[in-house]
């Protein structure tokens, strides 16, 4: 019975990415259609739904799956879902029609309060066999990051009142949060779901080993905060203490894969599995060479002159490191199965569209022109990410 619920909470998560991907699949047909949306607000709800309704739900889904203690939880567990899930479904029904505005940030504020309770209900409820593992330390280190990026959302609403939209507080508030997003929530709980499949297994790195990890990791989560602040073009201190950063988070990655790499061999993984894991460990080493190129001037100021390249290192960092480590996850853990045809379509969508997007940002800082089509052919080939997420729904939707 418990598995069957993080089964249908695993289907929620990706009926979200697949709601996300037609909402981008909108925006992508925009300038072809001159659809009667507001192009700004539909981006506003597109990448709510796929931060806080595909990626958190997914995670705390499989957080509860691992590392809560049987049996004795699942109530206020499944209160806490479906609090998220009017949250999220309020945000789904506002954002496209009213931007920020009343409804929206009611729903928006509901959310953050569910992530607190969440984060308040697994910190009482956590296994206690699971208290003195690497996997466990993980885990409430990127639950913390969680809490601590909400504060940019927070401090938005001062901002507004105070200094206005067009302040640059009201950028670095919203870089913020996606910073200990992504650098530290999500990618902390990816590693300590995986580390957690190695100790199931009874794979542990040496305590000592994986502190040495876990501080020069966390040392980098911190410090490549000032990468998201270089576009103000701040004194050369924060240029160093991002580069620092940069270089600490790509040490410590070297370091986890370096311990792991051997046990890894060991784990029971299908062919698909283990694409699915080297393809997201891929992705994370380029991630991190990409960071530490943005730690220089020169390339900090192109990377904030050219929109486009901002928005493929998003999409590479959530659309492949993040989602296709949920993919490796979900599938490993047998509560979504991944099937290889549907992934070959979301992953081609993905490596095309990520080709154009960068190519457009290149062909702009070294003046190229943007070849004929190049709109049209973008928002076809978006059209394959959908595909493959509602085959991937399709072949799931009778799974118990």
């Amino acid at each position: 019975m418990k598995d069957s619920i993080h089964q249908r909470h695993i289907r929620v998560a990706i009926s979200y990415f697949a709601m996300a991907a037609l909402l981008g699949v909108l925006l992508r047909f925009y300038p072809i259609f001159s659809f009667g949306f507001n192009y700004r607000y539909m981006v506003h709800a597109h990448s709510h739904i796929a931060l806080l309704g595909w990626v958190y739900v997914a995670l705390t889904t499989l957080i509860h799956y691992c590392f809560m203690e049987k049996g004795t939880s699942d109530k206020k567990y499944t209160r806490i879902f479906w609090f998220t899930q009017v949250s999220l479904v309020g945000m789904l029904l506002t954002f496209p029609f009213q931007g920020y505005a009343l409804f929206s940030i009611f729903f928006s504020t509901l959310f953050l309060i569910m992530s607190y309770v969440f984060f308040h209900y697994f910190s009482r409820n956590s296994d206690p066999k699971f208290r003195h593992g690497n996997s466990l330390r993980c885990i409430k280190a990127a639950l913390w990051y969680m809490v601590i990026s909400s504060l940019g959302p927070w401090a938005l609403g001062i901002i507004m009142g105070t200094l206005g939209a067009q302040s640059i507080w009201y950028r670095l508030a919203i870089y913020f949060y996606l910073h200990f997003q992504y650098n530290g929530w999500m990618l902390l709980a990816l590693i300590g779901l995986f580390l957690f499949a190695m100790e199931r297994r009874d794979m542990v790195i040496p305590k000592k080993s994986f502190m040495w990890f876990f501080w020069i990791l966390n040392a980098g989560v911190v410090l490549t905060f000032f990468l998201s602040t270089l576009w103000i073009e701040p004194s050369p201190l924060l240029y160093v203490l991002a580069g620092i950063g940069a270089i600490a988070q790509g040490c410590g990655l070297v370091l986890l894969w370096a311990m792991a790499k051997n046990d890894i061999k060991v784990l029971p993984l299908s062919k698909l599995q283990a694409l699915l894991m080297k393809t997201a460990v891929f992705l994370v080493f380029i991630k991190i060479a990409l960071q530490l190129l943005t730690a220089l001037p020169y390339f900090a100021r192109i990377a904030t002159m050219y929109l486009d390249l901002t928005i493929g290192y998003l999409h590479m960092t959530f659309l492949g490191m993040i989602s296709i480590g949920l993919f490796f996850l979900v599938d490993y853990f047998g509560l979504f199965v991944i099937s290889k045809k549907a992934y070959q379509w979301y992953f081609w969508g993905f490596l095309v569209t990520e080709i154009l997007i960068f190519y457009k940002g290149f062909a702009a800082w070294v003046q190229w022109p943007i070849f004929n089509g190049y709109v049209e052919i973008l928002a076809l080939v978006s059209l394959s990410i959908l595909c493959g997420l509602l085959l991937l729904m399709a072949l799931n939707r009778n799974r118990t």
